[in-house]
């Protein structure tokens, strides 16, 4: 491609024109796909997947186990929000423009994009959700995770980031998410754990037919005292299911 040739010692701007260059050889209607995909779609399916994960917690387990973590999907939106906080003086520090605004030929799939390109916002809110969810359960957050990676290669695809944006963007939420959870799981558990002691909103931390099976059980009230700190992931079993 053009871009190879002209900015072939550029590894960050080679790899650009690469995957953009999918979005020229793609029919129109897959790059309609792609952008509404790596605008808004992405993100609504990892919504989708921290609801499931909440359902699956609220029903499974013990009742701290279930404190913990819904404390940690609870953390996750958060972690994306500080994420991006810290990312704006960054971006105004760097300044470095769009892309398209440097490079001629690419293919770019969003207008009005004027704003600074490192880091990519996307590419951050996208991982440090994806690692808030993985802290709280190792299977739903590997699915957000590979969900995280595929919201950069979109952004790199749309031609409105550079690869090195979107990979500062998952280290910057890769750090804000684990670097804070200690903090951020011992203001939030006992927040949780008292919700989950409330006779209508502890259901949001732990379902009707598992509360009864913790008092047959002899579990008492719900809301347990784990150790803070980051959680470790609850494991993938049999029990487990979505």
């Amino acid at each position: 491609m053009a871009g190879l040739v002209l900015d072939g010692s550029n590894p960050d701007v080679s790899l650009l024109y690469d995957i953009n260059g999918l979005a020229k050889e793609a029919p129109s209607w897959f790059d309609r796909v792609m952008e509404f995909v790596g605008e808004y779609g992405i993100m609504l399916a990892m919504v989708l997947v921290a609801l499931g994960c909440w359902w699956s917690v609220r029903k499974r387990g013990s009742a701290e186990d279930s404190v913990t973590a819904v404390a940690g999907l609870v953390w996750a939106p958060l972690a994306a929000a500080v994420a991006l906080l810290i990312n704006i003086p960054i971006r105004e520090f760097v300044k470095r423009p769009r892309p398209f605004l440097d490079h001629k030929g690419l293919d770019v799939l969003v207008d009005g994009k004027t704003d600074f390109s490192f880091v990519s916002d996307h590419a951050t809110m996208a991982m440090a959700i994806g690692v808030g969810v993985f802290v709280a359960h190792r299977k739903f957050g590997l699915v957000t995770i590979g969900l995280a990676l595929l919201e950069g290669f979109c952004r790199v695809y749309m031609g409105v980031h550079y690869p090195t944006d979107v990979i500062g963007g998952f280290a910057l939420g890769t750090a804000v998410a684990l670097l804070l959870t200690p903090l951020a799981i011992a203001l939030l558990t006992p927040l949780v754990s008292s919700v989950s002691r409330s006779a209508r909103l502890g259901l949001l931390v732990r379902s009707r037919a598992a509360r009864e099976a913790d008092r047959t059980a002899g579990g008492g009230t719900v809301g347990g005292t784990r150790t803070l700190g980051i959680p470790e992931p609850r494991p993938d079993d049999n029990n487990l299911a979505a």
